[in-house]
């Protein structure tokens, strides 16, 4: 058997003009992950993230860590297959028109825009995120030039499919990526709905890590969203 670590990225830069990049507390969780790992002596065979900057970021300072302290750290390699989902053109392309014909949404929007503290931003945000990709996902929002749902998951599983296929038997992998790719996982792991999936996908946490046991035929969830490296809860986070 061999071991897959799938870890989300650390916390990105949210309600900023560029989301793409690690927040300073982002930046923080992943030199804690990589500390954390470090002081295991958890040794990994490859190391993949996928093209985003926030997670190559997560990547590279995990690396760094592993560097201070003197041990290997492989050098990672960029794999299209575990990108996100491209949820923020999907609330931008869906959203005002939402915001006009659905009263549901309009009172989520009016509740996030009222919002004064950063958590309640966060948690209204949320909210609405929730639904409108939940309608997209179940097919209900089509829009034109954004890769649906259906085809991002089969993209993730295609990723996750090819390391049982190239015979990396006994090795321990890590992968770091995003929410929706880690529910993707769980739903191959789980046999999830897509409802279940999403579910998942929002449960995770920055820098959290899933572990996933994987040989010829079989892929078992071991651990999900595990954050062992985080003791202050201020580090438990979601955006």
């Amino acid at each position: 058997m061999s071991s897959l670590f799938l870890v989300r990225h650390g916390q990105a830069s949210f309600l900023e003009r560029n989301y793409d990049k690690l927040s300073a507390k982002g930046e923080e969780q992943s030199r804690m992950l990589g500390d954390y790992w470090a002081g295991l002596q958890l040794g990994f065979d490859r190391v993949y993230s996928g093209p985003k900057v926030r997670q190559r970021e997560t990547a590279r300072l995990v690396g760094e860590a592993y560097k201070r302290a003197g041990l290997p750290w492989p050098e990672p390699v960029v794999l299209p297959e575990f990108d996100e989902f491209q949820a923020e053109a999907v609330l931008e392309r869906s959203l005002p028109e939402l915001i006009e014909s659905d009263s549901n949404i309009r009172r989520m929007h009016q509740a996030f825009k009222d919002s004064q503290t950063r958590p309640e931003q966060f948690k209204t945000f949320q909210r609405i995120f929730e639904v409108v990709i939940g309608r997209w996902a179940d097919g209900n929002l089509p829009l034109e030039g954004i890769e649906p749902w259906a085809d991002f998951s089969a993209r993730v599983q295609r990723g996750l499919a090819r390391f049982p296929e190239n015979g990396n038997r006994g090795q321990r992998i890590a992968i770091f990526s995003s929410g929706g790719p880690v529910g993707v996982a769980m739903q191959r792991a789980l046999d999830l709905s897509t409802e279940a999936t999403l579910k998942a996908a929002w449960m995770v946490l920055n820098c959290s890590y899933s572990e996933f046991l994987f040989s010829a035929g079989r892929f078992t969830l071991s651990s999900y969203n595990a954050t062992p490296h985080f003791t202050d809860p201020e580090f438990l986070t979601h955006r």
